[in-house]
This record gives structure tokens, C-alpha cells and sequence, in this order.
């Protein structure tokens, strides 16, 4: 009965927060001289075409991959901010597959060699930050930022150095690849099919393993209380070291689809900060697993359709960044509210 009731409390803390939050955005909106109405009528127009909404789901897939590789680090404790590096070095890794392989083998087996690349080059990523904060005594918040510099520094590297464009080096990235490894498309749009089934797979198959396995209930344990699930016989650091590489992996692939189905190149921006989102996603949902799905659209409708702001209202597209960040600031503060 207790329990029930603490539920009760918790999901109105939640719903009350939310509302909240909508209500402090629209007073922000009205500060800045425009019509709530107005702003959200054009964030609707900006994802109402098919072209437009195609672009959601195609930000849909590397948040949903990203967000559902951070579920095994928040279980276990930990805030893995290093997910941006991992997208990142999950795109160099397809980006080399790709690089000597497009010519030599069919475009299907290319692609699944990148995103293969992608997989353990974002697992790699996520087992170093992983052994920095295990073995190193280095916070995993600033292990992650700074393994997210390297990355990045490295991206930099190859696109105006090794791998620049025949006799010109650029932001546009490196040169772009064949159409015989990209991942196919619907219709004109850029949406591929396979990118959001390969993310709600990834989804499907955290919420079964978080919730349905011996392992799952591991990583909960050491989350709760690292030094008694030790003592209780869990090979604590290991899942610990697991949860990074689980996470990285996640990340890898998404970083591979960023190429494969976005990009068709490496660019400097590659990630475009979709793990940072997937973070907030994360944070915001808790231990709601089920939750991701509709967050995730949520958030990258936003993405997307805070583009027609400036076109229309003459309003910076960050206000999107405003409301997710609001939304996940007043639910924080409603779960410390309840403890």
C-alpha cells in the first residue's frame, strides 16, 4: 500500500513538473515579445511535411541508440558524457572501413563491415573512459569530456589532413562515399527504414536486458551500492568496465549511421551533438525505460522543427534547446523533492 502510494506521489510530481516547466517556457516566450501560440503552431509547421518529418525520424534513430547506451551506465551509477566521443569515434571507424573496402566488396557487405567498425570503435571509446574512471580514479564526467575533446581533435585531423577531399581540405568533410554504401532510403526523403529499426531493436533489446537478466539485475546492484554488491560475490569493476563498452557500442553505431545514412561522409560535426541530447533524454526519463521512445520523437521533433522559428517568427531555433532543457531541469528537481 505504501508503495503504491509513493508511486502516486511520484508520477503527479512528474506531471505537475512537466506542466510547469511548459508554463515557465511560455512565459520566456512572452518576455521575448512572441505568441506562445504562434511559436508552437510554427515548431508544428517546421515537422509537418514529409520531407520535414522524415528528417525527425531520421534524428530519431541515433538518440534512441544513444539514449538506450546510457541506460547501462546510469544503472550502474555513472553519467557517461563521453557518448558524444564514442558517436564520433564510431564514425572514424566506419569512415576507415568504408574507406578501403567500397571498391572490393559489394556495397551490402560494406556496409555491414562499417557499421561493425563502428560498433567496436565506440565500444573501444566507451572501455577507455571506462578503465580511466575504474583503474585511473578519474571521474567518468571529466574522462568523458576530455576523451570527447580527443575525438573530436581527431575528427579534425583526418578531414584537413589523411583523409581531405582531392586538393582541397574543408568543413564539408571528407570525400563522399558511393551510393552503393549508403543505406536506402524512401522516396525522395532522407529517412532510411533500416536506421530506426536497427535503433528500436537496440531499444528493445536494453529494455530486456535491464529488466530480464541476471546481468541487468547486476548492474543494478552495483548502482545502488558498489562495495556490497562486491562483497556479495558481483564482479563489481566488470560490470562496471561492461557498462562503458555496452554504452560505446551503442554509441559506435550510431556514429556508423551518422555516416551511413546522414552524412555519407565524416565531417567535423558529425555527432551533431546528439549525444549531449541523449543525455538529457536520459535524465529526463529515469529509470522509465519504456519512456525513451516517445521522449526521444519528443526531442527530435523539436530538433527539427525549431528550424522554422527563424523563418517565420524571427526567433533563434535554441528556444528548442530552452524546452528540453527546462523539461529536464523541473523533473530533476521534482524527484529531489521526493526523496
Amino acid at each position: 500500500m505504501e508503495n503504491n502510494q509513493i508511486k502516486i506521489k511520484d508520477y503527479y510530481l512528474r506531471i505537475g513538473s512537466i506542466i510547469l516547466a511548459f508554463l515557465f517556457v511560455t512565459l520566456m516566450i512572452f518576455l521575448a515579445g512572441a505568441s506562445p501560440t504562434e511559436v508552437f503552431v510554427a515548431l508544428w509547421q517546421g515537422i509537418s511535411n514529409p520531407d520535414q518529418f522524415a528528417r525527425v525520424l531520421l534524428t530519431l534513430a541515433p538518440l534512441l541508440l544513444c539514449t538506450s547506451g546510457l541506460v547501462f551506465t546510469f544503472m550502474v551509477g555513472l553519467y557517461n558524457l563521453g557518448i558524444e566521443g564514442e558517436m564520433i569515434v564510431g564514425a572514424i571507424a566506419t569512415t576507415f572501413a568504408l574507406r578501403i573496402f567500397q571498391d572490393m566488396i559489394p556495397g551490402y557487405l560494406a556496409i555491414l563491415l562499417g557499421m561493425t567498425f563502428g560498433i567496436f570503435g565506440g565500444a573501444f571509446w566507451g572501455l577507455f573512459a571506462g578503465v580511466l574512471n575504474v583503474y585511473g580514479k578519474v571521474n567518468e564526467i571529466f574522462a568523458g569530456l576530455g576523451l570527447n575533446f580527443v575525438a573530436q581533435g581527431l575528427t579534425l585531423y583526418l578531414v584537413f589532413g589523411p583523409w581531405k577531399r582531392p586538393g582541397v581540405a574543408s568543413m564539408s568533410g571528407t570525400e563522399q562515399f558511393k551510393e552503393s554504401v549508403w543505406l536506402p532510403t524512401i522516396g525522395n526523403t532522407e529517412f532510411s527504414p533500416i536506421a530506426l529499426i536497427l535503433a528500436v531493436l537496440g531499444l528493445v533489446l536494453t529494455v530486456i536486458v535491464i529488466r530480464g537478466t541476471y546481468f541487468g539485475l547486476q548492474l543494478r546492484a552495483v548502482g545502488q551500492n558498489l562495495r556490497a554488491s562486491y562483497i556479495l560475490g558481483i564482479p563489481a569493476y566488470r560490470r562496471l568496465l561492461g557498462a562503458f563498452a555496452i554504452c560505446g557500442a551503442f554509441g559506435g553505431i550510431a556514429g556508423a549511421l551518422q555516416v551511413l545514412a546522414v552524412f555519407h561522409r565524416l565531417i567535423p560535426n558529425i555527432s551533431s551533438n546528439l549525444g549531449f541530447l541523449a543525455l538529457l533524454i536520459g535524465m529526463l526519463v529515469g529509470d522509465g525505460i519504456l519512456w525513451i521512445l516517445p521522449v526521444a520523437f519528443f526531442f527530435s521533433a523539436l530538433n527539427v522543427g525549431s528550424l522554422q522559428l527563424p523563418l517565420s517568427l524571427q526567433l533563434e531555433s535554441s528556444l528548442a534547446g530552452v524546452i528540453q532543457g527546462t523539461l529536464v531541469l523541473f523533473v530533476l528537481l521534482a524527484r529531489a523533492f521526493n526523496k
